[in-house]
């Protein structure tokens, strides 16, 4: 994916990212990505990921990405599925000329579940692995999503927060069907038991839409793997959100998921938009004269 500007995407025990800034049309966006192995896992099957491309005509009409995915399966099974998941929904969607934000992703998330399934049933060492797979993109002030499995997508606003999408689990069927509440599921003990995921059968659901709230100046976007919210509420989310930078949120809530427990790896990817600056501001040098200290060199072609 050497077009695409995958900003933090090496796996690592832990790893954050210094808040990346990118231009947007009505306001700079800073994203950060957290992922740790928490406190029970030898090693990390989640992937947090913030994909820019560097040519703006595309990052107009295409926007940003954020990705989340929670790998599952044997040995090291689930690393593969999450990554093969992040990687080919990246690159398909970029790809796509034309259409609608919520088809193309529909179709990259289409290529990438077949793409894992493939793998799965032809290869002993990654059979039965499989992945959740989160992505939102950002355009302007609209935030577009796709989405299959258990982790998630919050977009803060002032003083509220509101998940973007839903679970699918047993418990969040019983929830839809009144027969527990939304409080009920957070400890109930079949709450982990996925009803759908990416990579274990050819047919995949996805649900795609478009946020109904606008990304507005000092709004935040949350993407997280199960490893966060089974520790910390919305509420606690919430506040975290309103009261730090970005990057501190992220740290302090994968630190406060690890002290409670951290029996699953943790993954927070987080971006903000903020206001752009003015003109008279962005121009914090001047042009001097330098004399030349290289010469002009005819470069490989294939630079």
């Amino acid at each position: 994916m050497g077009w695409i500007n995958n900003l933090f995407g090496k796996k690592k025990q832990k790893e954050a990212a210094v808040p990346e800034t990118s231009l947007a049309d009505n306001g700079i966006i800073e994203a950060v990505v957290v992922t740790d192995l928490g406190n029970i896992r030898t090693n990390n099957e989640d992937m947090g990921l913030f994909f820019k491309v560097a040519d703006e005509n595309i990052i107009r009409e295409k926007g940003y990405m954020l990705i989340v995915a929670d790998g599952m399966g044997g040995h090291q099974a689930g690393e593969v599925a999450s990554r093969m998941a992040t990687e080919i929904v990246s690159r398909e969607y970029f790809k796509l000329n034309g259409g609608a934000v919520e088809k193309n992703l529909a179709k990259a998330l289409t290529m990438a579940n077949n793409s894992i399934y493939e793998k799965s049933t032809s290869n002993e060492s990654c059979k039965g692995m499989g992945t959740t797979c989160t992505v939102l993109v950002v355009i302007d002030q609209s935030v577009y999503y796709a989405h299959v499995g258990d982790s998630r997508a919050y977009i803060q606003k002032g003083d509220s927060i509101e998940q973007i999408t839903e679970d699918h689990t047993y418990v969040q069927e019983l929830v839809n069907k009144g027969d527990i509440t939304m409080a009920e599921s957070a400890t109930h003990p079949k709450r982990n038991i996925l009803t759908n995921a990416m990579g274990t059968k050819p047919e995949l659901r996805i649900d795609t839409g478009k946020c109904r709230l606008r990304f507005e100046n000092n709004d935040r976007l949350l993407l997280c793997s199960d490893g966060l919210y089974e520790y910390l509420n919305d509420g606690e989310l919430k506040e975290l959100l309103m009261n730090n930078r970005i990057k501190n949120a992220a740290d302090i809530m994968v630190q406060q998921a690890k002290a409670r427990g951290g029996h699953d790896n943790i993954t927070v990817v987080l971006a903000v938009k903020k206001p752009q600056p003015a003109e008279n501001d962005l121009k914090l040098t001047r042009d001097v004269d330098l004399p030349k200290l290289t010469r002009d060199a005819d470069l490989p072609s294939d630079l």
